[in-house]
């Protein structure tokens, strides 16, 4: 299936799971000061917490995924303080699962205290990331 179209979330035979990572795709593509970015990042993660109700929880990495990248994409555009709770729970997630996703999810969460000028926070949550050791 070809990403990055802003029609992929209903797109006929796309699977949820393809539908929310084309949304995703799209939104990383999309210019920092326009495209409606935030507006597809946003949906989805509405989608994506709509899938893991149903599946009880099976797709948490999938929604921890678009959390970080909604998170980031807000940080981009210079909106610390909406991303600061999307990443606290990409971050809530991914604890769960630990590894690169843990990893990664710290980064973007220590990235919204640094925009806050909330330092400390930010270093700790690196040092935490430090001591995550890599894959075998």
């Amino acid at each position: 299936m070809t990403r990055n179209g802003p029609d992929d979330a209903t797109r006929r035979g796309t699977s949820q799971v393809e539908a929310i990572e084309g949304l995703l795709a799209y939104a990383r593509t999309r210019s920092r000061w326009g495209g409606g970015a935030v507006r597809k990042a946003s949906q989805a993660v509405s989608m994506s917490r709509a899938l893991v109700d149903e599946s009880s929880g099976k797709h948490t990495d999938l929604l921890a995924r678009a959390l970080r990248t909604t998170a980031g994409i807000l940080l981009d555009r210079g909106k610390a303080t909406e991303a600061l709770p999307l990443a606290q729970e990409a971050v809530a997630l991914a604890r769960a699962t630990g590894g690169g996703p843990l990893v990664i999810s710290l980064h973007c969460l220590a990235a919204a205290y640094e925009a806050l000028h909330r330092y400390s926070e930010a270093a700790e949550l690196l040092a935490e990331a430090d001591q995550i050791p890599p894959p075998d």
